[in-house]
Parts: C-alpha cells; structure tokens; sequence
C-alpha cells in the first residue's frame, strides 16, 4: 500500500471546502426584488376632488380642483398635473367696475417700498416682459416695480383671452380648461376632426341677361365659417326665406360693417377695387338665400361653407328647387361698364323699362375642360392679362388695350401692353375693364399682310383669373402636349 498523502484518509474521497454566503446578501436580494422588480410604470391618481369657488365675482375667472397621486415604493411618479384650472360661467361686470389687476395695485398705495419711506399710488402696468407679474406703475413718476406674481384667474391683459396661472398666461381650450390644446374643428365639435360636416365650395358663374336680383345659392340653417367674394361693379344681397331682404335690398347698397344675421355675427366689405365679401363663423340659425345685383356681367362668385352632413341632402334639394331663377327682373340689356369705385344703386336713376335697343343676347355657355384644352392647344397664345380699357371702333369690332401679367403659351414674343381684338359690338365672352382674365388668342394677319393682330375668337376661351383656373390651365397644358 502506499502512503498516505497528507490531507488523505484511507477509503473516503478528497473533501473540498464549501464557500459560505452570507445571510444578509439573501436579505438584501429579497429586498431589491420586493421593492423594484415589482414596480412597473407610474403610479395611479387618486379620483379629482371637487372645483373651488371662482377666483371673481363678475367677468373672467377660474376654479381649481386638484387630485393625489397614490404610487408604492420604487413606481415612477403619475402621469399629469396635479392641479386643473377651469373658466367660471360669470356674467359680466358692471360698469365702471374696477378690474381685478388695478384692485391687486391698489393694495399697495401709500406703503413704503424700495427700502425708502417714501409711499406711492400704484396703478398697473403693462409693458414689463412677464404678463403675469403683478407689474404696477408709481403715479407720477417714471418708474414701476414688481410685487411678484398676480393672483391667480387675473387676464393676462385688457382684453386678451388668456388668464394667469401660476405665472404663466394659459388659454382656454374649447373644452373650458386652461392650458387646453383642444379647438373646435370646422364643424363646431370639441377636439373632432372634421369628419361630421362636408366643405361646400362652388363658383356661381351664371351671367344673366338682365340687371336685376338673381338667386345664387341657399345657405343652409347649420351652415359654419361661411365666405363669399367677387370683384365686379355687382353686389351680394342676403334674404331671409320670407322674402325680407337682409342686406343689400331694395336696390340701396348697405355699408360695410359687421351685422347680426340669422344668429351669427356677419362681416361685410367693400374694397376701392371692387372686392366684395361676406364672412361669418356661424352657425346660421335659419336658411338664407344668396343673391346678386346684376348691373354689369358676371365674372364669376366664389362661395364655401361648411354643413353637417344630415343637412347635405335637403341643401341639395333646395338648390334644385331654387332653380337659380331669377328675382325682380329688370328688362334692361347689361353692358361691360369701365371699372370705377363702387356707387350706391339707390343714388342712380331707376333703370328704364324700356328694352334698350342695342342690348346684347346672352354668350352660350363655354364652360367645361373639354372647351379649354381645345382652345388651349388650338390657340397661339395664352396669357394672363389685366383689360385696360376697350373700344368700339366702326365698323363692328371690339379692342382691347390689355396689360400682360402672365405668358403660359406663345408662339411669338408679347409686348408688355397689347391690343386685343374681339369680333363683333357683342363680344363672347365680354371682359370687364379692371379685371384680370385668362385668355386664349391667335395671331391674325390681314391678307394684305399689312395688319398683325391678336384675335380672341368668338365663344373662345377667356375665364376670369383665379388660383383654381390657374391650375386648370396647367393641366390643359399636359393634356395638350400629350
């Protein structure tokens, strides 16, 4: 047998030493794991408690309501504030009621600051950066002071919509809560997205064949963020459905102001260059019916609202049933006048009922694609050009003294100033002087090759220029090369 080697024993296996952890490592890895590796996400709010009273008795405040965040050890902190801030339903102050800001000033009349003994009357001030400082004025002298911050559910300044709170100048979301981002979106629904209601945008191009009142659309009741425009010696009238005229009735033009109609609050303008518009925020409280005071013809009105979309069926029908007939007839021919500043009808003689003797008949209709491309590819020039002036030489034709704005199409270089030449003492279609047109013309040589002149031909092409007609010419452009 041999020896035994040192650490042996005779019949058992080497031993080896065991290594030994200590009970408070177990102790601390059962700790970590009951505190952190339970904790997922935030803690929960507790439910909000109820508002506080409001800030003012009268005009603008604010009531506050606050809530607790309950979260176990190790969880993260609550999502949100801890504080909301809502607009007090208050009604107005009375006259002469003195605003919260001068009330808050006015506490430190006659005690001494600055470090001196020296008192003054404070009254606010507000061109200091921060708004909502408590920033007041020393009567008298050329200098103000901040007392710190203004209480809150103070305007942030006269006439603005935000409130101070916390120092900081929130606005009031459509919901009622300061610091809201929710808007009312197009249709008048809080936060929506403008899925419940349908954008209605048309161009009434009808020219009439006489001066009068002729029907252009129905503005449905329920109708929002209402605009109509046009830029002609004509003017807009709005009517109720019982026939009492609104604005613009009886032939006597009415100022440009806002006006209460149907419910909502109605702008309307009139510009030195012959813009006319209409805009409200709605909604209308009942229908309205739009018309227009033909005295020249029509270039073109430009109409759109919004409408719930229950309502875009029956307006539909009433459209249709409106049949754009017109109103008052006057049996006088319309003649392009020279554009000038708009006069009011009532202040001109009544028009004669007399048939003028050399009245022009009413253009066909050349609306549609189809007729533009065709002219487009057919024609040697299309151009945007602002009518100058016209004149009516013997024998029959009509000229134009035009002004280039805009070359789309040419087939020789355009002056700056150009005649154009239309057949006939009844062009189709006329343009009205002042206006911008776009307009496809060839180039006509007499046959003696002594006279080269820019002809627009008879039911051409010639549209009133727009952004939308812009884009439409562009287009026959590509349809016209392919």
């Amino acid at each position: 047998m041999g020896k035994l080697r040192p650490g042996e024993s005779q019949g058992l296996a080497p031993s080896r030493p065991r290594p030994r952890r200590p009970p408070i490592f177990l102790l601390w890895l059962l700790l970590v794991c009951a505190l952190g590796c339970s904790a997922q996400g935030p803690g929960e709010w507790a439910p909000w408690g109820s508002w506080s009273r409001c800030s003012s008795s009268c005009g603008r405040g604010l009531s506050v309501r606050s809530r607790r965040c309950s979260r176990l050890p190790g969880e993260q902190p609550c999502w949100g504030g801890t504080h909301e801030y809502r607009l007090c339903p208050l009604p107005d102050c009375p006259p002469g009621a003195t605003p919260f800001r001068d009330l808050q000033c006015a506490l430190y009349n006659g005690r001494p600051v600055l470090g001196s003994q020296q008192a003054y009357q404070w009254v606010p001030f507000y061109g200091a950066p921060n708004q909502c400082d408590l920033n007041c004025l020393a009567e008298g002298h050329a200098f103000y002071h901040s007392f710190g911050r203004v209480l809150d559910g103070t305007p942030c300044s006269p006439g603005a919509p935000g409130l101070c709170v916390a120092g900081r100048c929130l606005s009031v979301g459509c919901d009622g809560l300061l610091g809201s981002d929710a808007r009312q979106d197009r249709c008048g629904r809080c936060g929506g997205a403008n899925d419940s209601c349908l954008f209605v945008q048309r161009v009434f191009r009808d020219t009439g064949s006489f001066a009068g009142y002729w029907n252009v659309t129905v503005i449905p009741e329920g109708a929002r963020h209402l605009r109509v425009a046009h830029r002609s010696r004509n003017n807009l009238a709005l009517m109720a459905p019982d026939g009492h005229y609104l604005l613009n009735g009886n032939r006597a033009v009415s100022p440009p102001g806002a006006y209460e109609v149907a419910g909502t609050r109605l702008v309307y303008t009139q510009e030195a260059s012959l813009e006319e518009t209409l805009q409200a925020e709605g909604p209308t409280s009942q229908d309205l019916i739009l018309q227009v005071l033909l005295q020249e013809p029509n270039p073109g009105i430009e109409f759109e609202f919004w409408l719930p979309r229950e309502r875009y069926g029956p307006f539909q029908a009433q459209t249709q049933a409106l049949g754009w007939a017109p109103r008052q007839p006057q049996p006088r021919g319309l003649e392009p006048q020279p554009a000038a500043r708009r006069t009011t009808p009532s202040a001109s003689p009544p028009p004669s009922s007399a048939a003028a003797p050399d009245a022009c008949p009413p253009c066909p209709d050349s609306r549609g694609r189809a007729h533009r491309i065709r002219h487009y590819c057919g024609s040697d020039f299309v151009l945007r050009a602002r009518v100058l002036g016209l004149l009516q030489p013997p024998p029959q034709d009509t000229r134009y003294e035009v002004e280039v704005q805009q070359v789309y199409k040419q087939r020789s270089p355009l002056r700056t100033r150009e005649y154009l030449w239309a057949p006939g003492r009844c062009p189709c279609p006329a343009l009205g002087p002042g206006h911008d047109f776009l307009l496809a013309a060839r180039r006509v040589l007499s046959p003696d090759r002594t006279r080269d002149r820019l002809l627009l031909p008879r039911n051409g092409y010639a549209r009133p220029w727009s952004p939308a007609e812009d884009s439409r010419v562009r287009l026959a452009a590509r349809r016209c090369q392919s």
